[in-house]
């Protein structure tokens, strides 16, 4: 079931891609019921996993998590990581680009933030946020200050197709350098969005979360969609899949996610080091040593 429900949700090559096919209230089967049990159980192998990442020192993990607002990446993260070594992990909140961030190329800042080998990096938001906000408000890109993108009519066709070549030539690098790449689009229903909302501002514990932008946001929806669409399309490809992931029901997402990273730490066939002939003969001595004490 869990390979199937994988293969169900990646996107390894956008063409005829459409998030219109694809059920924010998905739940391959699995009941609320049972979702700490299997979540706990997934947890728990990929810790053992995360060990042998970090022992292995070959690979690096980087995790990238996209959604609306309310999609629960948050929760998501906080959830399918909460059994992970946090000295092997890392994790990266993208905010608004600051002045130095906006005085580099749109990748610079994402870059900075790569885990090593060894280790697994979140990206909360990520490089994904240029071709995705960027393409709702294009005004943003005119504080890039780019050569020929003077107004937001100079950022035609042209201009997003070779963003989103940039984009594919950085994870192309990034993979064939050891770092592999998981992409998470949380896939939320408008439905849902709204009854999030309004628990934010019922619940004075949460009214923190919600902004009134995030009703201006809303109004945007359609074109968020179109926006992911096409970044998905375009970014697809067989070593650096998409996973959309639906997202009304957070506990099924959660056993989404857990079982897609699992699976790809275990496609790696991690193993731990072997030491040589001469570290073992050490070793052998060190505990002679320490028996006889």
């Amino acid at each position: 079931m869990m390979s199937n429900m994988i293969s169900k949700f990646r996107i390894t090559d956008g063409k005829g891609f459409s998030l219109k096919d694809f059920d924010a209230g998905y739940a391959d089967g699995f009941e609320k019921s049972d979702a700490k049990a299997v979540l706990d159980d997934l947890i728990e192998q990929t810790f053992d996993l995360q060990t042998e990442l970090y022992a292995a020192n070959k690979y690096a993990l980087l995790i990238i998590f996209q959604a609306m607002d309310a999609a629960g990446k948050d929760s998501a993260i906080a959830h399918t990581l909460s059994g992970i070594n946090p000295q092997g992990c890392q994790v990266f909140s993208f905010k608004q680009p600051s002045t130095e961030d906006y005085d580099h190329d749109f990748l610079w800042r994402h870059y900075k933030a790569l885990p090593e080998r060894g280790r697994i990096g979140i990206h909360n938001r990520s490089h994904y946020e240029n071709v995705l906000i960027s393409k709702v408000h294009p005004e943003l890109l005119l504080n890039e200050r780019l050569p020929g993108i003077d107004t937001v009519k100079d950022a035609d066709h042209h201009f997003w197709a070779k963003r989103y070549e940039s984009i594919r030539s950085f994870e192309n690098h990034l993979t064939t350098n050891g770092t592999v790449i998981i992409k998470f689009f949380l896939n939320v229903s408008k439905e849902e969005q709204k009854e999030r909302f309004l628990e934010r501002i019922d619940d004075p514990k949460k009214n923190w979360k919600f902004s009134s932008a995030d009703i201006e946001e809303r109004q945007r929806w359609d074109d968020y969609m179109h926006a992911y669409e096409k970044a998905i399309k375009e970014t697809a490809t067989k070593n650096c899949p998409w996973y959309v992931v639906p997202a009304d029901k957070k506990w099924f997402t959660r056993i989404a996610i857990s079982t897609i990273i699992l699976e790809t730490l275990k496609d790696l066939k991690l193993k731990y080091p072997t030491l040589p002939k001469e570290e073992k003969r050490k070793l052998e001595e060190s505990k002679k040593r320490l028996e006889r004490e």
